[in-house]
């Protein structure tokens, strides 16, 4: 049905029109108490054995949903009652800005795809907070992630992310270093260790010092050449942080410029999974994301290495009830194979 609807009605539209429908419906489905607990009861996963932990935070299950839809934290109740483990909200700048011109966002629906030129469109860290701070209706996994103002010099990108993970970090069930998106200016640059190293720095002495210690991680981009993948490694391991999140989008398509998502990420993204465990071992976390788009794929992830699969562009195509269906899956594998928990399939083909 979903399907269809895509492909009579909703692909005639702008696709970021769509993307607002759909996140102020999510809002108002937040805001509605009983329905929320309703639909978190028939779509969240429930099935103990799809439990994983991970740097000191239980999660419901390995899939989640990545940063990039829920960007001011307005319906994270709302995604993880419709299905997913968790949510990763953002990205959220120090302060607000309106991103890049429209159009910036584009479907390559031949290759369920999307292009995004968006460039931090938010409503500043203060906005967020103050979202985070309402009482959750229905249990909720809330990963925050930051990244640069755009009108910030770059000298002065560690207290801008400083002033972000202030406002955030106690709030959050994680927090996440966002360096690779490719639509704010020079933010790719900070990826170089030389630069990496006193923001990670900086925004750990912040994250340590909430109430419970704040779990942070890092993201990277797909276009780093392998070398640049293993210094950010083992500079992650040196700072002791929690995890690397792998990858964001990719600037290396034809077409509209911006970061592509999607089918046509998949194989970069595991590849630089597959580097990054064979780097690390189990001594980080490694959340992977990019061109997930069914069990299958988070199958593979979690043997090549992976704690946590997040996913994006694969619910644009595949609908709202797409993690539910894509838990349901993962549990009826784990019965096919005889498997008792999820955990017991992480890193299984892990080098």
């Amino acid at each position: 049905m979903y399907r269809l609807l895509f492909s009579l009605v909703l692909c005639r539209f702008d696709a970021e029109s769509v993307h607002h429908l759909t996140v102020r419906a999510l809002t108002l489905l937040a805001r509605l108490p009983y329905l929320k607990k309703v639909v978190h009861r028939l779509m969240a996963p429930h099935d103990p054995a799809l439990r994983v932990s991970a740097f000191g935070v239980h999660f419901p299950s390995p899939f989640g949903l990545a940063a990039g839809f829920d960007k001011d934290a307005a319906c994270a109740e709302a995604l993880s009652a419709i299905g997913f483990g968790h949510v990763e909200v953002g990205t959220v700048t120090a302060h607000a800005q309106p991103g890049n011109p429209r159009p910036r966002l584009f479907r390559v629906a031949t290759q369920r795809a999307i292009i995004n030129r968006m460039g931090f469109n938010n409503r500043g860290a203060a906005a967020a907070a103050a979202r985070l701070r309402r009482t959750r209706g229905v249990p909720t996994v809330v990963g925050v992630n930051i990244g640069k103002t755009k009108v910030v010099p770059e000298h002065a990108a560690v207290d801008d992310y400083v002033t972000s993970a202030k406002e955030l970090a106690p709030l959050a069930d994680y927090l996440v270093v966002n360096v690779s998106s490719p639509n704010t200016p020079g933010l790719r640059n900070l990826q170089a260790v030389e630069l990496l190293r006193p923001l990670l720095e900086a925004v750990k002495q912040v994250a340590d010092a909430t109430p419970r210690r704040t779990p942070l991680l890092v993201k990277i981009a797909p276009d780093l050449a392998d070398e640049d993948i293993d210094a950010v490694a083992d500079l992650a391991l040196e700072l002791r942080l929690d995890g690397i999140i792998a990858t964001n989008t990719t600037i290396r398509h034809p077409g509209e410029t911006g970061g592509l998502s999607g089918r046509p990420l998949k194989t970069r993204s595991v590849a630089v999974l597959r580097r990054l465990r064979a780097r690390v071992g189990d001594r980080l976390t490694l959340v992977s994301v990019g061109g997930v788009e069914n069990a299958d794929d988070v199958w593979e992830r979690l043997l090549a290495g992976a704690t946590l699969v997040q996913g994006y562009t694969g619910m644009i195509y595949g609908g709202p009830l797409w993690a539910y269906r894509l838990h349901r899956d993962l549990s009826r594998r784990l019965v096919r194979h005889g498997i008792p928990a999820i955990t017991d399939v992480i890193g299984r083909t892990a080098p």
